[in-house]
C-alpha cells in the first residue's frame, strides 16, 4: 500500500535547521526553539533569514526559496523545523530540486501553511511531520504531552517492543463508527482546497485524511467540504478525522454547530469518521505522521489511531 521513504530517526548531536518558509516570526521564538532543541540533545541551527521580514513574510520569495533549498540539498541537516506557519508556502511549491535530498532524507515538520510542503513532499515520495512548531516549542513545558510525542516521533522512541505507536481519544457523538486501513493525508483544509487540480494534490483512494484550519467562516468551511465531495473526493477515502477548527464565531450562519453542519454532508459514507481529534491550531496537537499507513478505529467510547 505505502512506497513513501520514511527518513532516519534522529540521534543525539543531529543538525536541525530551523526555517521560516512562510509568514515572519518573533525572534524570540526562534530562540525558544533552539533551547528547546539543545535540551533534545541536537544542534540546532537558524537558516540565514529564518527571522527575516518582507511585509507580512520572512522574506522574499527568493530568500525563502534559497533557505528551504539549501536545507533540502545539506546532507549534514537531518530535520528541517518550519518555525510557523502564516500564509507564504505556496509560493515555493514547484520551485523545489529534490535531487540531492533522495541521497540524504530528512524530517520536514510544521504544519498549518507548511501543509503545501507536505503535499509536495507526499508528490516526491517522502514522508513529513504534521506537528507543532517554534511557539510551541518555546511556550510549552516540558511534560506537554505534544511536544513529548514529537521528540518520541523524532527520535523513533515507541512503547517499550514495539516499532509503532497509537494515539487515543474521546469519542464523539456524531462519529461514525467503524474500522479502516489506510494512507494518512491532510492537514490544513484552506491550504488542502488551495492545491485541489494541481500536480501536488494528494490521492484519495488508500487515503485516510485529516483536516484542521483557524479562522475560517463556518460556511466557508463548508463549502470547501463540498468541493472534497463534488470533486469525487469524499467518496473515495477509506477513512475521515476532522480535527480542531478554531478562532470563528459559531454564529449558527449554518443553521447549526459546524460539525454537526460537517456530519450532514458527510452522512452518505460509509467509512468511519472521527470528530475533534486533537490536531490543529491548539496546545493539544499531536504530531502525525504524513505518508504512514494507519489504522483508524472508531469505536463507542474511544478513537485509536494506530501507525503502522
Amino acid at each position: 500500500m505505502n512506497s513513501l521513504i520514511y527518513p532516519p530517526r534522529l540521534r543525539e548531536g543531529d543538525r536541525v535547521l530551523i526555517l521560516s518558509p512562510s509568514g515572519k516570526i518573533d525572534k524570540s521564538f526562534l530562540r525558544g526553539a533552539v533551547r528547546r532543541l539543545q535540551s533534545w540533545g541536537l544542534n540546532p541551527v537558524l537558516a540565514p533569514h529564518a527571522g527575516g521580514a518582507c511585509g507580512t513574510y520572512a522574506g522574499t520569495v527568493e530568500q525563502r526559496l534559497h533557505d528551504l533549498q539549501a536545507a533540502l540539498d545539506d546532507p549534514q541537516v537531518r530535520a528541517i523545523l518550519c518555525s510557523r506557519g502564516g500564509y507564504g508556502a505556496v509560493h515555493l511549491v514547484g520551485h523545489l530540486d529534490f535531487t540531492r535530498f533522495r541521497e540524504h532524507p530528512k524530517w520536514l515538520i510544521g504544519f498549518s501553511d507548511i501543509t503545501a510542503l507536505h503535499n509536495v513532499l507526499q508528490h516526491e515520495g517522502f514522508a513529513s511531520l504534521h506537528a507543532p512548531m517554534a511557539r510551541h516549542l518555546t511556550v510549552e513545558p516540558d511534560d506537554d504531552p505534544a511536544m513529548q510525542a514529537l521528540h518520541d516521533v523524532l527520535f523513533g522512541l515507541y512503547p517499550s517492543g514495539q516499532e509503532t505507536f497509537t494515539y487515543t481519544c474521546p469519542a464523539h457523538e456524531l462519529n461514525r463508527r467503524g474500522s479502516c486501513r489506510g494512507i494518512l493525508r491532510g492537514g490544513n483544509l484552506s491550504v488542502f482546497y488551495g492545491l485541489r487540480g494541481t500536480p501536488w494534490d494528494i490521492p484519495p483512494e488508500d487515503t485516510v485524511l485529516f483536516l484542521e484550519d483557524v479562522g475560517e467562516r463556518p460556511h466557508a468551511v463548508e463549502r470547501m467540504v463540498y468541493n472534497l465531495k463534488l470533486g469525487g473526493v469524499l467518496e473515495r477515502l477509506s477513512g475521515l478525522i476532522i480535527g480542531q477548527f478554531t478562532e470563528y464565531e459559531e454564529n449558527r450562519s449554518l443553521g447549526k454547530p459546524l460539525y454537526e453542519a460537517l456530519a450532514d454532508v458527510l452522512r452518505p459514507y460509509a467509512y468511519p469518521v472521527c470528530f475533534n481529534f486533537p490536531v490543529g491550531h491548539v496546545t493539544h496537537n499531536l504530531p502525525l505522521v504524513e505518508g504512514a499507513e494507519v489504522v483508524l478505529e472508531v469505536e463507542k467510547k474511544e478513537v485509536k489511531l494506530s501507525f503502522k
